[in-house]
């Protein structure tokens, strides 16, 4: 078996549907097959593979393992020589996948492939490629600085911007679709646990690399990505926001240590602190009630992020 493509379902199934016909109708070439593991949401997923994807392995999972540990749990039954990770909101373009299988035998020192990542109305999804985390690239990630700086290597996403025919090799590749080379996968560890969502995906590169390897990125591939459908259904208490803080807090106390991690955390609270006084002032300035609705909801966000970095969040 060529290929194991392993999607994790969490209150996705409208996504599922789409994303497990686009990879039936246009996966050619190579032997695959796919794994899905339902995290505990029994939104009828089940019902949907056993009705209209009979070949898909289905595994129920009684309780919400996250990603790190759901996608484990999957690559134990799958039988692939290469694992691709894919989120239930994407849907591979035309022979992305075979693409990036090529990729991954052609480099024979490729321990990890990903492709472009397009947005819903297909413009490019430029968190698809990440320099590893650090202090300075966290707290200067803002809009305006990526508008104003694209191919900073800060963002570690500058092939993006670089057409070219070759692979390029890049720090982090993210989870939404994900391709490891099996033997890499189990000899750096596989997925951590230590992360729920979030995080691991930049982890398991990171760990791939030291371990020798090179993560490449292959800009003629292309996979459509929705975007973070299952966290959406908690965007009203900013659930994503701390999440992911939380997962960055974790990566840095694995790989940069304590302190390390601490000076984020307070970082963060600065940072945050700094945000709502400038909307604070927006808001102020705002002459249409409209605006200042608008920008309530930041301010709501950044609060609850002030509030993690001075530890009363968790």
């Amino acid at each position: 078996m060529d290929l194991s493509i392993i999607i994790i379902n969490w209150n996705s199934v409208d996504f599922l549907g789409k994303c497990l016909a686009s990879l039936y109708s246009n996966t050619r070439g190579i032997s695959f097959e796919v794994l899905v593991v339902d995290n505990g949401s029994y939104d009828g997923c089940a019902e949907l593979i056993q009705r209209e994807f009979p070949a898909v392995r289905f595994i129920q999972s009684q309780e919400n393992l996250g990603f790190a540990r759901g996608n484990n749990l999957a690559s134990k039954y799958s039988i692939g020589r290469i694992l691709l990770f894919l989120n239930p909101d994407t849907e591979p373009v035309g022979p992305a996948l075979q693409r990036m299988v090529a990729c991954m035998q052609s480099q024979s020192d490729a321990g990890a492939v990903g492709p472009k990542l397009l947005n819903t109305d297909l413009s490019i999804q430029t968190s698809c490629l990440q320099s590893f985390p650090s202090l300075l690239n966290q707290v200067l990630d803002t809009e305006y600085l990526r508008a104003l700086f694209p191919k900073w290597s800060l963002w570690g996403n500058r092939a993006l911007f670089e057409e070219s025919r070759e692979p390029v090799s890049v720090d982090g590749i993210s989870g939404a679709s994900l391709m490891v080379r099996r033997a890499v996968f189990e000899e750096v560890g596989r997925f951590s646990g230590d992360y729920f969502m979030y995080g691991e995906d930049m982890d398991l590169c990171y760990r791939i690399q030291k371990a020798g390897w090179k993560n490449y990125y292959v800009g003629d591939a292309a996979v459509i990505h929705h975007g973070r459908q299952s966290s959406k259904l908690q965007s009203n208490n900013h659930f994503s926001s701390i999440m992911i803080r939380n997962s960055l807090l974790t990566y840095f106390r694995v790989h940069r240590g304590n302190m390390y991690a601490r000076v984020f955390q307070s970082a963060t609270a600065i940072a945050a602190l700094c945000r709502i006084v400038l909307l604070g002032l927006a808001m102020a300035l705002a002459v249409r009630r409209l605006r200042k609705q608008l920008l309530l909801p930041s301010i709501a966000k950044w609060a609850r992020v002030f509030r993690w970095g001075i530890g009363l969040e968790v």
